[in-house]
């Protein structure tokens, strides 16, 4: 598609000596009022070589470009020169680009030949897979996506929690109040009650913490009976997620947790030793980072064993020599703001030049209405209970509303995990938020359902019109724009133009919310669109460039709503 800046760059740029295009498309504004023109080019940079004032300028420049097709109006007001496109010209190279790249349209082949690794999810094994999760999941997923759409070799890893003396505190628990039964018929709650259970005894008996300590240093050093009910505790976790996973639509490329590492510790510690960077203190081993404004990092224990900020340079290691990553993202909340900043700091240290190249993306926190959330206390919303109830209340709304659809179970899913999903993905993502059952289940306004539903109403327009008509708006080479210039199909085709640009800009800013609140901007257009017009009109070639706009529309919502993780209803 033509980039309209750089082609008003070079037309400008015939007209004005002494700046050179890249110079010129800098220079460019767009107009927050439209009546102010698409594009706007300021002149006072020129006053100083031209020795002019600036509107004198930029009457001259207007006066030049008077009569260029590219422009349907060309005036200049103050310092600026106000560009008004040729409405048609524009019209036709959008829809038409927008309509023949159909799901791949936004595409692009930016990142060809480059691998960007994506860490998201990463909940603990044998601990509630809860709403707090839903923040690196769908944002970790969004990115991921985003990052697939601009042409990475991306590649997804969920690095589960399944090592820690966490299991220590587990085994003990199990092995003290637990039975097979139990933890069969619900792995995840029974195993919370054995966590919660061990912190509220522990307070009583200290010992168990020793006891806890020495079960997870067995489980370090292979021990049948631990590393036997580590893998069930892990084995049953992974079931229970994968059941969320497949609500939402999610999967991985890697399920390579902390325990993966286990064996390629001992290589990091001796590297760290080589560069002198370990520092004995009371028994154990840490890397002092004063001079570089952090507190030491803990690398081993006094008992040897080794800590996350170890496995996590373990982890990175072995994903630059497996992967050869140009990038990795690690979505994770910024309550772990420092524990990277000090292990990205010690992988420099070790002479890696592409520890430049690890990212954390961090995000705000979720808290409940009556209070933080805690594990240990077993104060949680679980995922799977807030998915569940979405679909449960839509499906609700759907009959109440008498909607049209032919598999009401299939919709009710498809919006109710939307709309949580969307809700997740609306916002900054570092901002913190309250957990609401009554904003989650909210469809009215700027939500998933909107957007979801303007897909259906686009889909539907075009059933009406019948399959055989529809085929032939998509022959790009038989329209006629001219018959779609109203400010309503405009601003519609501004915002689809725009599209390519966005998924760009959340890719550089790693903020889905670029996207999300870019197609709520183009299904509130499509709606002035679709009140201001009749699309189905007698006349055939009026029809066909409207049905045009509408599949360019529709083409873009569902890629759009894709990026987020989200399904985009034929019917609603």
């Amino acid at each position: 598609m033509i980039n309209y800046k750089k082609k008003i760059a070079e037309i400008i740029c015939e007209a004005v000596e002494g700046l050179t295009v890249e110079e010129i498309m800098s220079m460019i504004e767009i107009p927050t009022d439209t009546k102010m023109g698409d594009y706007a080019f300021p002149c006072f940079k020129l006053a100083k070589t031209l020795r002019k004032a600036p509107p004198l300028i930029a009457k001259d420049i207007a006066g030049k470009l008077a009569g260029e097709e590219a422009f349907e109006k060309v005036e200049p007001v103050n310092a600026y020169v106000n560009l008004f496109l040729s409405r048609k010209g524009f019209m036709e190279d959008v829809v038409k680009e927008a309509v023949k790249e159909g799901d791949n349209y936004g595409r692009s082949t930016l990142g060809k030949d480059k691998t960007v690794i994506v860490e998201f999810s990463s909940p603990n094994i044998a601990k509630p897979f809860h709403i707090g999760h839903i923040r690196s999941t769908v944002i970790g997923n969004s990115i991921y996506k985003i990052y697939d759409f601009l042409g990475y070799d991306t590649v997804r890893i969920n690095h589960l929690g399944d090592y820690g003396t966490q299991f220590g505190k587990m085994i003990v628990a199990y092995r003290k109040w637990g039975n097979k039964e139990d933890v069969i018929q619900s792995p995840i709650k029974t195993l919370l009650g054995y966590y919660t259970k061990f912190h509220e005894e522990v307070e009583n008996d200290p010992s168990l913490d020793d006891d806890a300590r020495a079960a997870f240093a067995k489980l370090e050093n292979g021990s049948p009976e631990e590393v036997e009910l580590w893998q069930w505790f892990r084995d049953e976790s992974l079931k229970e997620f994968h059941r969320v996973y497949d609500m939402l639509g999610i999967s991985f490329d890697s399920y390579a947790g902390e325990s993966f590492y286990s064996d390629k510790m001992d290589r990091i510690v001796d590297w760290l030793k080589e560069k002198n960077l370990l520092i004995e203190s009371e028994g154990a081993q840490i890397v002092d980072l004063e001079k570089y404004g952090m507190s030491p990092a803990l690398i081993t224990k006094k008992d040897g064993s080794t800590l996350y900020i170890t496995r996590d340079i373990a982890a990175a290691v072995y994903r630059k020599e497996h992967y050869n990553f140009y990038k990795n993202l690690y979505i994770v909340a910024s309550q772990q703001n420092l524990h990277f900043q000090q292990w990205f700091k010690i992988v420099e240290l070790m002479g890696c030049e592409w520890a430049k190249d690890c990212v954390h993306i961090p995000f705000g926190l979720v808290s409940l209405e009556e209070g933080t959330m805690s594990t240990r206390h077993g104060r949680v919303v679980f995922l799977e209970e807030v998915l569940n109830r979405a679909v449960d209340q839509t499906k609700e709304i759907i009959k109440e509303k008498n909607v049209a659809t032919d598999n009401i179970d299939e919709t009710a899913k498809m919006v109710g995990i939307g709309a949580v999903m969307f809700q997740e993905l609306s916002n900054n993502r570092i901002k913190d938020y309250v957990f609401s059952w009554d904003k989650v289940l909210n469809f009215e306004g700027e939500t998933g359902p909107y957007v979801q539903y303007t897909h259906a109403r686009a889909a539907s327009v075009l059933r009406k019109a019948g399959d055989a008509v529809v085929e032939k708006a998509k022959q790009v080479s038989v329209l006629d724009m001219a018959y779609v210039l109203s400010d309503s199909a405009y601003d519609l085709a501004k915002l689809i133009y725009q599209f390519p640009q966005v998924i760009a800009e959340a890719g550089d800013k790693y903020e889905p919310s670029v996207v999300t609140r870019h197609i709520v901007d183009i299904a509130q257009s499509f709606n002035r669109f679709y009140h201001d017009e009749y699309i189905l009109v007698d006349d055939e070639a009026e029809k066909l460039a409207k049905l045009a706009l509408v599949i360019a529309a529709k083409n873009t919502l569902k890629n759009g709503l894709y990026l987020l993780g989200i399904q985009a209803p034929e019917k609603m």
